[in-house]
């Protein structure tokens, strides 16, 4: 996934609102968000290749979302990234997912990552590129992509261009979905679906192969509640519908 937008705290209805593009090969098999069985119970999508997820949330009210990291120093991965999502979206709290990815990167070798973990209490970007680091976040709208978040970008020799694009794009992101007075959590993520699905700055990706795959609209409300709607293709051409199952 290559774009993740989280209002943290910022709607009464919905302390944790995310939207989100995963940006992947074309040919990458995947299923749409279902119920997995687990303790707590997991809504997620499922790559079928690995068999892991790419975001998801949890009955506990813990929201788990990966993207790549660029870098130009390269790490090896034995152990795929989105095993370790569904691994986390086992944890009772945002703070036990900092704890769980811990550990998972010394007893494991991942490729470089840029994880969000959040739920009503806390949230947290986890980012692991040979060393880990977090960083608990602020309430507010946070935008997280493959070179970096917000407006902590890095400056990467092995592709410069891209890295600076997608600067100028969270820094337009951030503008677009600026909450406004008495904004509702679902009148947010409305109002995303277009941030999404916008080509001129590069959210919505079409490429040789590759490109935005799916979108996801998710809101862990504060009675304990849940929604999460799902386009399963590019959010361009493709509608978002409610996952069944969910509380």
């Amino acid at each position: 996934m290559c774009t993740l937008i989280l209002a943290w705290r910022v709607f009464d209805d919905a302390p944790v609102a995310v939207a989100a593009n995963r940006d992947e090969a074309i040919d990458r098999p995947s299923s749409p968000p279902h119920a997995w069985d687990g303790r707590p119970p997991v809504v997620a999508p499922q790559d079928e290749r690995a068999g892991g997820t790419w975001i998801g949330h949890n009955a506990s009210g813990v929201l788990v979302g990966v993207s790549n990291r660029w870098s130009d120093r390269s790490t090896a991965g034995e152990r795929s990234r989105g095993l370790l999502v569904a691994d986390l979206l086992g944890s009772e709290s945002a703070d036990a997912a900092v704890e769980a990815t811990r550990a998972a990167v010394e007893a494991h070798d991942y490729d470089g990552f840029n994880l969000l973990v959040a739920d009503a209490e806390a949230a947290y970007l986890l980012e692991w590129g040979g060393e880990f680091e977090t960083t608990r976040l602020e309430p507010g709208v946070h935008v997280l992509m493959n070179a970096g978040f917000d407006h902590r970008f890095r400056t990467l020799d092995a592709r410069p261009e891209a890295a600076d694009g997608q600067a100028r794009a969270a820094a337009w992101i951030l503008d677009e979905l600026d909450p406004a007075p008495l904004e509702t959590a679902d009148e947010w993520l409305d109002r995303a679906v277009d941030v999404l699905a916008d080509h001129e700055h590069g959210v919505c990706v079409h490429g040789d192969g590759y490109g935005t795959q799916s979108s996801s609209l998710i809101a862990l409300a504060s009675d304990g509640t849940a929604t999460f709607s799902y386009a399963d293709g590019p959010p361009c051409r493709t509608a978002f519908e409610t996952v069944e199952g969910q509380s």
